[in-house]
């Protein structure tokens, strides 16, 4: 399968934790300056960094749920560089088909509405359906590679997202910034979660570079 090489890219307290609102409170700009270093033109970020972020806050809800399933795929505007986003049941709302002038890329499950799909045509939003339940990652990055040129992908998830290409595995290199501070919350989301095999193995690492930055925080980068 070809599909494009992916850099799981994230800022984190030093016990692990991701929370958006948090991890400002302790690091500056450097995240940013150190994603622009790993030159992926495209980015894909989850459906709770979405959230967060970009979309809008209210979910769409289809008049009539009928899922769309088969794989299937829209392309709305060929571009070098795409902000992909991933929402398994369709229900993030945009209000542009583009984040910071760069064009979107909805991938969905097989299990989204048809009439979430012909909202995204209708706004010229591209859209990838793959995975029946879940999406199906493989299939999906196989897609960007082939239909849409994707060469190199930054991921930058919530935890559950970044679990899921960890557990299909679909990341070639960790970069990771540890900020400096500590969470300590219960409950609260790490770089890498929801995996449900708990005797999976620990996925082994090799160190490739460290780098101190400003206002102390630290740049890992890591290959699987």
């Amino acid at each position: 399968m070809m599909r494009p090489y992916v850099i799981c890219h994230m800022v984190a307290s030093i016990d692990g934790r991701i929370d958006c609102a948090m991890v400002e409170k302790i690091s500056g700009d450097e995240y940013y300056a150190a994603l622009e270093e790993l030159d992926c033109p495209s980015l894909l970020e989850g459906r709770v960094t979405m959230e967060h972020y970009n979309a809008a806050p209210e979910p769409f809800v289809p008049a009539v749920d009928k899922p769309v399933g088969h794989v299937s795929t829209f392309m709305a505007e060929e571009s070098d560089a795409y902000m992909v986003s991933v929402d398994t049941w369709g229900r993030l709302r945009w209000k542009s088909n583009s984040i910071d002038g760069v064009p979107l890329v909805c991938i969905v499950s097989e299990n989204a509405s048809e009439e979430y799909l012909e909202t995204l045509r209708s706004q010229e939003i591209s859209w990838i359906a793959a995975g029946k339940g879940r999406i199906d990652l493989a299939k999906a990055l196989e897609i960007l590679y082939e239909q849409f040129g994707v060469r190199r992908l930054g991921l930058l998830g919530g935890g559950h997202i970044n679990g899921g290409f960890l557990e299909a595995g679909l990341i070639d290199e960790v970069s990771l910034l540890l900020a400096p501070g500590i969470d300590g919350r219960g409950g609260e989301t790490s770089l890498f979660d929801g995996i449900s095999d708990n005797g999976r193995m620990p996925v082994k690492l090799r160190l490739e570079q460290v780098k101190r930055l400003d206002n102390d925080v630290i740049w890992l980068r890591y290959k699987l």
